[in-house]
């Protein structure tokens, strides 16, 4: 067969099942993408509210689905998976070792698990049944920072004991107090500050615990209580940072991260079911990699451009006021709240909130903090999701206002 007899055999070659032909080597095209959420019909969202966990928090970028899928593909060891990642984590967060958890409450978990029973694996099984075990079992929390989280502690079997002041803490210590714990979104309403509470619990002979759960950015918070001296540090791999929602890590002082293990799987101990695979972790720390080497000014300066988009739409709706506010601590990134005035608009926050969310495409805001207010943050809005953003609140603010 002569050359142009080829070519025209390979010409007249059927195309079968969507694949391309070249020189008699057939290429499959790839199937469509399946979209789960449509075929199961589930509602979809702008998500112009925040990282909120019922919200199912952030999305992972490419490179830590990447991470994941990669993961997938092979067998290895849990430990020598959390082995290796953790002396990884522990380097990008100046910690002496870090361990990768099923999100922060289960770092909490078992970040109180570790202080409770040390090395000592009898004391690894009673728990949480600390009566005649040895054990301490009392932890000692601000009262402005027992809002809930520290419930993960009571997991462990210990009794939250809740103070206001350093004297009053002096006095709750007793031969059964086995932790400080501080809630760092709350640290601004705290009486006792972050300096003094781990002067105390050095001076006391006391570990201490901090959650940090949403608390970058700024990225240097992810090695800032290490280098304060808290012996265990606590933060969800979501958020912010990214990573898998069901993800979180704990860091820390080696020794408290080594007894932690002891009541984390694979191990039969009260954190069994706080599993995290290969692929969480290893996303976890996929995540945590890519964050530190982000350029955060110029994400900054990304957010308040974003920021001003909305702001600027807004504003042209008569009786229509906004204000950029940054949280002092957890989510601490731009975010935007619309005020106006309901003798213009006729409107509740709740009424705008359901109608961008029953709206198409469907957005979600903040709009059950206040009456006649919303909040609006960036952070989470994919390329050109700003701009509907934009003119979805306008439109409803407009529809709403009194001629």
């Amino acid at each position: 067969m002569n050359r142009r007899d080829l070519i025209k055999g390979i010409t007249l070659f059927p195309l079968v099942g969507g694949s391309t032909v070249s020189l008699g080597h057939a290429t499959a095209l790839p199937p469509p993408e399946r979209d789960f959420f449509k075929e199961l019909g589930i509602r979809v969202f702008i998500n112009a509210a925040g990282t909120y966990t019922f919200m199912t928090a952030s999305l992972m970028p490419p490179e830590v689905v990447e991470a994941i899928r990669v993961s997938a593909k092979q067998f290895a060891i849990l430990d020598e998976v959390q082995d290796k990642v953790g002396e990884q984590i522990a380097k990008l967060c100046k910690a002496e070792a870090a361990m990768v958890t099923a999100g922060c409450w289960s770092a909490l978990v078992l970040g109180m698990a570790g202080i409770l029973t040390g090395m000592d694996d009898k004391k690894v099984a009673m728990l949480p049944f600390l009566e005649g075990s040895g054990m301490k079992s009392e932890v000692i929390v601000q009262k402005s920072h027992a809002n809930g989280y520290h419930m993960a502690l009571t997991h462990t079997g210990v009794k939250i004991v809740t103070v206001e002041t350093s004297d009053e803490l002096r006095k709750a210590v007793n031969e059964k107090t086995a932790c400080l714990w501080f809630l760092n979104r709350e640290a601004p309403v705290g009486a006792i500050k972050h300096e003094e509470w781990l002067s105390l619990g050095k001076e006391l002979g006391i570990p201490t615990m901090i959650d940090i759960a949403a608390d970058v950015p700024p990225v240097e918070n992810l090695w800032r209580y290490n280098e304060m001296g808290f012996d265990l540090v606590c933060i969800s791999g979501g958020k912010a940072l990214q990573g898998p929602q069901s993800a979180g890590v704990l860091m820390g002082k080696k020794q408290l991260i080594a007894a932690a293990r002891l009541s984390a799987p694979p191990r039969s101990g009260i954190a069994r079911g706080h599993k995290v695979n290969k692929e969480e972790i290893i996303g976890m720390y996929a995540s945590l990699d890519r964050y530190v080497k982000l350029d955060h000014t110029k994400e900054w300066k990304e957010w308040e451009q974003k920021i001003a988009v909305i702001d600027t739409a807004v504003k042209k709706v008569k009786g229509v006021k906004t204000e950029v506010i940054v949280p002092p601590v957890a989510n601490h990134t731009p975010a935007l709240k619309i005020t106006w005035d309901p003798n213009v608009t006729t409107l509740t926050s709740e009424a705008l909130g359901k109608q961008l969310r029953t709206g198409s495409p469907s957005v979600e805001i903040v709009s059950w903090e206040e009456k006649d207010s919303v909040k609006v943050t960036v952070f989470m809005l994919k390329t050109g999701e700003t701009e509907i953003v934009a003119r979805r609140l306008k439109e409803e603010l407009e529809k709403a206002t009194k001629a």
